[in-house]
């Protein structure tokens, strides 16, 4: 199993969007390196919903429904989605203060690498954020 973390601007496509749509196609990734994440992931990984810009914070975690496919917004290039689904919101969301001074995830990608909307995570670091939001 893989763990991954997705970012959204709530303004664009928020949490409770994605929950009310109760599925969604992740498209419009336009980064190479996003784009490899992307092909990476398989049926049922788990993966952190992530507000950009507002809020800044890790609110919900998802699971992959659909493994990569041709994004159907790409006009030109060779590039993937997936299906997500949402499993559930966050009890407690985890703020990217939290992530940049917490000794595990100041080295996720999304503090290293922000400007990266599809990142990876070790098992560690997911298992960190989850016992941050108050889960398992």
């Amino acid at each position: 199993m893989n763990y991954w973390l997705v970012k959204q601007e709530p303004e664009s496509y928020s949490w409770s969007d994605f929950v009310k749509d109760g599925k969604t196609s992740w498209t419009g990734v336009r980064n190479f390196a996003a784009r490899l994440n992307l092909r990476a992931m398989k049926m049922g990984d788990p993966v952190f919903y992530y507000h950009s810009v507002t809020g800044k914070e890790i609110v919900g975690l998802a699971r992959v429904a659909k493994e990569a496919y041709p994004d159907p917004t790409a006009t030109d290039g060779d590039w993937s989605c997936v299906d997500l689904v949402p499993d559930k919101q966050l009890k407690k969301p985890v703020g990217l203060e939290t992530l940049k001074t917490d000794k595990l995830l100041k080295e996720m990608k999304l503090v290293k690498q922000s400007r990266l909307s599809v990142s990876p995570l070790t098992k560690e670091q997911f298992d960190r954020i989850m016992k941050l939001s108050g889960g398992r």
